[in-house]
Parts: structure tokens; sequence; C-alpha cells
């Protein structure tokens, strides 16, 4: 088990190991019995984040710094919602998000919530900015709804071809049906390309209300930068609310030679952040900025027991749906404080070193097609063979995942760009390396070899 990264066993082979573990019976197991079936029959089975073979995935082994704030979260159980259940927690969340603020430069106005995911950050984004959009239209959004719209067939939401798909979760949880989803080309650096979406929201004027933009900051299958301020321009033309979905990339603001991408990011009304990603924080940990603390007004809910109006101290439940919160920003404060910014940059640049550096090497193998230059940490190419027609060169990109995907010992994944299935390089972890990167890629080549 030492070089590989969980077990390699089927789907049906972890399932029966993992039986005796939900075998729910009348009587207890010592502690002791327990620990020993965990380790023997779960852990083989668990990804190992901590190898340079893991190149396929957003998750790190946990920093030394936020592990300890992961242990005394913990013990200590505590709900951060407001300073009723939680004086410390509470207020450390506030203090933490205007902090946060101030890192990324998102202004003296700007604010945040901790939330549970990427996903329902974007949720959060896109509901506000519908709010804000009935707001304009003269009424009440949360209480009127989408009745409040003469027409709510026209609203729409609109983002580039590579958004991510919890945008379509957006929508639909939203009432809004995936009809309201409009998406816009990339161009050759796999962004936004902001003259299609001018033109497309200069066709859609008079037919469909454009209530949200969403750029992607780090897009998951490429990893790359939407034109920000560029596109915060357009949405001001426009009367439409921006939203970054910046869940994979916007750590990398912090690191000085790749702070330029991010221009005009404070532009934006919300800006979406997953530290669970980069940061190697406990999973979850999330967490939505908007440039001015009064748009999150919309979410506060009072009750006669809980958040109560006169309730005295912070109250972060009231930025936020989920009135249930982990005391997700402590491995984060601590992480960041154990750190010092100076080696959290470094921690940030590796990956992209790493790919960088990949990059290099496949412009010059005769037998790979890299398929954009790299903004961040991710990468996308093609194994080719001469021999092969596009068919088969298509289907030996989803044969060498498979291959490598079975064997246990290395992850890769696999994506689309332009209708064609790509290999997907993924650097998060320090411990991911330009050679690691490179012993990888002979395994697919091999793999590619004996693919007749």
């Amino acid at each position: 088990m030492a070089d590989r990264l969980f077990s390699g066993a089927s789907p049906e082979k972890v399932a029966e190991a993992l039986a005796s573990l939900v075998d729910f019976q009348e009587e207890g197991m010592h502690i002791a019995d327990l620990i020993w079936m965990v380790e023997d029959d779960l852990i083989p089975h668990l990804m190992r984040y901590e190898l340079p073979s893991c190149q396929g995935l957003f998750n790190s082994p946990l920093e030394e710094g936020a592990a300890y704030g992961a242990e005394v979260a913990l013990e200590w159980n505590q709900g951060v919602t407001n300073w009723q259940v939680s004086p410390g927690g509470a207020t450390l969340e506030e203090l933490c998000c205007k902090a946060l603020c101030k890192l990324f430069g998102l202004g003296p106005d700007a604010d945040g919530t901790v939330l549970y995911s990427g996903t329902y950050a974007n949720q959060q984004a896109v509901y506000m900015a519908l709010h804000h959009w009935a707001k304009k239209a003269g009424f009440d959004f949360s209480e009127r709804g989408l009745a409040g719209f003469q027409d709510p067939s026209r609203l729409a939401v609109v983002v580039s071809a590579d958004a991510h798909f919890s945008l379509k979760h957006a929508v639909r949880f939203l009432g809004l049906g995936e009809g309201a989803l409009i998406q816009v080309p990339v161009d050759d650096k796999q962004r936004m390309d902001v003259g299609a979406l001018k033109r497309i929201l200069g066709e859609l004027r008079g037919t469909r209300d454009v209530f949200c933009v969403v750029a992607t900051v780090g897009t998951t299958s490429t990893g790359a930068v939407d034109p920000v301020g560029e596109i915060a321009e357009v949405c001001r033309e426009e009367g439409a609310w921006l939203h970054a979905d910046g869940a994979y990339g916007l750590a990398y603001m912090l690191v000085p030679e790749k702070t330029q991408l991010f221009e005009g990011l404070e532009k934006a009304d919300t800006v979406a952040w997953d530290p669970h990603k980069q940061m190697a924080v406990p999973i979850p940990n999330s967490v939505l900025f908007a440039r001015d603390r009064e748009l999150f007004k919309p979410l506060a809910l009072f009750s006669d027991y809980w958040n109560r109006v006169d309730a005295p101290g912070p109250n972060p439940g009231l930025k936020s749906i989920p009135s249930t919160r982990p005391f997700a920003a402590l491995p984060l404060v601590c992480s960041i404080r154990h750190q010092g910014l100076t080696k959290l940059i470094e921690r940030l640049r590796s990956p992209l070193e790493a790919i960088r550096g990949f990059y290099d090497i496949l412009r010059e193998h005769p037998d790979v097609d890299p398929l954009h230059e790299p903004d961040t940490g991710i990468l996308c190419y093609r194994v080719k063979q001469e021999a092969l027609d596009p068919g088969e060169v298509d289907r030996l990109q989803e044969h060498i995942y498979r291959t490598i995907q079975r064997k246990g010992k290395r992850i890769v994944s696999v994506t689309r760009l332009g209708g064609k299935p790509a290999l997907r390089a993924v650097a998060i972890s320090p411990e991911v390396t330009t050679r690691s990167l490179v012993n990888t890629l002979s395994e697919a080549l091999m793999i590619a070899g004996a693919f007749r």
C-alpha cells in the first residue's frame, strides 16, 4: 500500500468490505474493536491525497495548523450561528471574514459568510442577484417570489461554456429552470470571450432579462481565469449583477506573479471561494464574499427564540441559509497564522510551478498535445498516435484514464474540451511536482503503446 492511492478494489469489493461497519446491532462494540474494524476495513479504501501521484482531484492533506484548528473545533463541537450558541465562535467567524476581505482587496464595505461548499455559495449568490433584480423592479422577492415578475420566463443567468455545473443546480433550485442558463463561448485561452458576451447580451436585450453574469475565476476543467475586470464593465453597462466563482482559483490571487489575472475582482458583487482546496483545511470550508455587507440582508431571518432581532453580539447566521453552522473558520485561521503569508504563498506557488514545468515539457513532446497554456494549476492534454483515426484517439484518452484509475496507484481525470475527451492533470498539493506529473505521463504513454 506504500505507493497506492487507495486499495484499487472494485466498487463491489469496497461495499463488501464495509458491510460490517453498517451492520447495526443491539449491543455496542468496544472502542478498541471499532478502531480495528475501521483501520482494517475502511482506511485501505480511502484516498491518500498526500501522495505525489494524486493528480486529478481538488483535495489536499491537512496543513499542520489547520489540523490543530480542526482538532479544537471537533473537541468543542461549536455551532457558530450566533452569539447565543458560541460567543467566541461567532465572533471569530465574523473577524475571519473581514480579514479575508482585506487580504483579497475586496474593499472596506465588503463582508463574507462561511458556507458548506462552493455549490451552496454559487446558489446563494444567484439568489442574492435575483433579489436585487426584484428590488429594481419595485418589489420584495422574499415576499412575492418569482410571481412578482411580469414574465419570469424572461429571467436569465449568463455564464461561460466552462462554468461549474453547480450553476445548473442554482437555477433549478430557484425555480428558474435550466432554460435560464445561457452559455458564452470561451476563447483560445479557455476564458470567457468578452466579445461574445457583449454580442449575446445585445441579442438578448428586449427578450430576456439578464439579472446575473457569472465569471469563473479558475474553471474546473482547465483552471482558466475569466477577465473579471472587463466582464465587470459589461455588467455595469447592462445593469446586471456580477458573481465571480473563485471556488478553485481565488487563492492564487495571493501569488504576486498571478495577481494581474484577477484584476477587477473587487468590482464583483459576490465572490465564491473554497479554502478546502488549495489552503489544505478540512472539508467543508467555503466562503461567499459580497462587495457590500448590506447585500446579505435578504438572507436574514428572525424568530422568537433564535436569531432574535434584539439579540446582542455578532450573528453570522443572518448572512446565509443554514441555521446549523460548523466552526469551519477556526482551521482556516489557525492555518494562515501558523504558516504566515510568506510560507502560504510559497505553498500556493509550488503546484503552479509544477504545472508550468509540465506544460513546457509537453510543448516539446512529439506524442502529446497540450490543449491550453495554464493560468493556474491545471493542464489538459491529449496523447496522440499517428496510426489512429480521430475516433480512436478519443477512445484512447478514455482508455488511459480508466486504466490508470483501475490500478489505484495514480489519479488523473478526464474532461472534454471542444467536444473531445482530454486528460486533465491537477496539482493542488505541494507534493505534486513536475517530475511526478511526467511519471504519470510516462505511464499514460505506455498504456497508449499497448492500446491496439
